[in-house]
């Protein structure tokens, strides 16, 4: 990675992710965008990852963008005809469906094995955007969140709006959207932004990981694939999707396995998958 990113890869196939610029609460810098993009493009690519689980250093998670990006937006007049604060067309869609600050957050949806986040201290604006597109968020309870763009006279735009519009009510997304309050870890998850309050996030992020490393690692990555595609899909679709992976999980080796596992009370062997 670079010094934004520290990665920790244990044995049983689970990889931690720490933001690691500690010192200014994990702040989206050019530097920590590029190193959050290339970690996620490496998991994509590897096939002996079973789970990820992605951190802060220090105090909080990531307080989002750094204010002096923020300083260079005031100062640059090309924003005022859409542009960010690089210069770049915010409009131009650079990896995929998404624009390059959109895939810090969209690519945890690209790996393609389960991403926990472990959520302390503050989540804000961009630092939730990217909780958000991992698969879960284990938070403390007295963490501090906001979608806080409107503080700045900005709308969220690293993909919250996709990915709020799938875990929260619109009424609620548009309150938080509209105000920027600031809320717990514990209203998160009443609200649906989060999945379970953790006395001890990264350790429990981490115990859960392993848990799904476990698993059959086929069955793991199918399900995910499932589960990206059921927003966008219409029920023949999904149906029809759920047939295709289940037609090739069955019979397979790491299925096999896991039968053979049970039936033999003991822990499973699985392979590295194919895809």
């Amino acid at each position: 990675m670079n010094d934004r990113i520290e990665s920790i890869r244990h044995a049983d196939g689970v990889v931690e992710l720490h933001l690691a610029r500690a010192d200014k609460m994990n702040a989206l810098d050019p530097a920590m965008f590029d190193a959050l993009v290339d970690a996620g493009m490496r998991l994509k690519a590897d096939a002996g990852v079973r789970a990820v689980v992605l951190a802060g250093r220090g105090k909080a998670f990531c307080a989002g963008l750094d204010m002096q990006s923020f300083e260079r937006m005031q100062s640059d007049a090309a924003n005022i005809v859409g542009e960010g604060a690089g210069g770049k067309d915010l409009t131009d869609r650079t990896h995929g469906i998404s624009n390059a600050a959109q895939y810090v957050a969209m690519v945890w949806r690209e790996v393609p094995v389960p991403v926990i986040a472990a959520v302390h201290g503050v989540a804000f604006g961009g630092g939730l955007q990217v909780a958000l597109g991992a698969d879960l968020r284990l938070v403390a309870a007295d963490t501090r969140m906001s979608v806080m763009e409107i503080k700045w006279g900005l709308v969220p735009d690293m993909g919250g709006m996709v990915l709020m519009r799938e875990l929260a009510r619109s009424d609620v997304v548009r309150e938080l959207t509209y105000t920027g309050r600031i809320f717990s870890g514990t209203e998160a998850v009443a609200l649906g932004l989060a999945t379970r309050v953790a006395a001890d996030p990264l350790a429990e992020a981490l115990a859960l990981a392993r848990e799904i490393a476990q698993k059959s690692p086929d069955a793991i990555r199918a399900g995910k694939r499932l589960l990206n595609a059921s927003m966008g899909h219409s029920a023949a679709d999904l149906l029809l999707a759920e047939s295709v992976e289940q037609k090739a999980l069955i019979g397979s080796p790491n299925q096999a396995e896991a039968v053979r596992a049970n039936i033999e009370r003991r822990a499973p062997g699985f392979i590295d998958p194919r895809r």
